[in-house]
């Protein structure tokens, strides 16, 4: 077995405790990924941050079949398995072989003729400042060619299952457990009391575009911004052929972990 370490520098500037913690266990066969080709031949990925760290490199895991471990060093750590204190537990986890793995499902983003892929969520949204401020935008929503509707908004989120918990969940969106086969509309701020959440199936193919755009709109993957929507252009958005394979224990429960991150309820 071939692991890598990922790491948020900011949590750790001299420290590498967790290197040495990593590697006395799997020797010559780990290595610290420094980049996205530092992949290429892992098996499993640790990944010491946030939740912002995790997604930074998690769909080039998914590109590449290489299974990912999260430790939560970030504020929330919704995407991690393990805290901190739990660093040897997780290498022992991996090393035994005795874990689950959650594949979570991702979007492909077809935009600009580039192709984006999204563990979390894609955001079209109103600029906030500069030359392209708008105050509010609107997009038109095309669920495998039929009208949505037309959200006249701060901008829509469309994300994951894994996402639902994040930015769709603060805009007012509905919690998808990791298992549902299906995605996530939600409109941000919208001025309409008739443009609600739209829950549809991952196999369909959503298009966004500008109803009537002066300024560009802001497109922001993963919580990355990649570009600039016009009028004329669109955002197509589908189920990719990829999942994130995450490492999980045996006794995970979706809905125990979900109160306790979000502080709901504790016991």
């Amino acid at each position: 077995m071939v692991v890598g370490i990922y790491l948020n520098d900011k949590y750790f500037s001299d420290d590498k405790s967790y290197a040495e913690a990593i590697g006395a266990e799997f020797g010559g066969k780990c290595r610290t990924v420094h980049g996205y080709s530092d992949l290429d031949g892992l098996d499993v990925l640790f990944v010491l941050g946030g939740d912002g760290t995790i997604l930074t490199v998690a769909s080039e895991c998914a590109r590449r079949g290489v299974k990912v471990i999260g430790i939560n060093y970030g504020h929330l750590g919704f995407l991690a398995e393990f805290e901190p204190e739990k660093l040897l537990d997780a290498v022992k986890l991996v090393k035994s072989g005795n874990y689950i793995i959650q594949s979570r499902s991702m979007m492909q983003i077809d935009f600009g003729g580039q192709t984006f892929y999204a563990v979390n969520d894609a955001v079209i949204q109103r600029s906030t400042s500069g030359d392209n401020f708008a105050n509010t935008v609107s997009v038109h929503a095309e669920i495998d060619g039929v009208t949505v509707d037309n959200f006249s908004s701060d901008g829509i989120i469309v994300s994951t299952p894994t996402g639902s918990t994040a930015y769709s969940l603060a805009a007012g969106g509905s919690v998808l457990t990791p298992d549902i086969n299906a995605f996530i509309l939600t409109p941000i701020c919208p001025n309409s009391l008739h443009s609600r959440p739209v829950v549809f199936s991952d196999g369909s193919v959503l298009k966004l575009s500008p109803v009537s755009a002066v300024n560009p709109l802001c497109v922001i993957i993963d919580g990355k911004t990649v570009g600039w929507l016009k009028a004329g252009e669109c955002v197509i958005v589908k189920k990719a052929a990829y999942t994130v394979d995450f490492i999980t224990k045996d006794d995970k429960n979706f809905f125990n972990k979900l109160l306790i991150k979000l502080n709901i309820w504790s016991k």
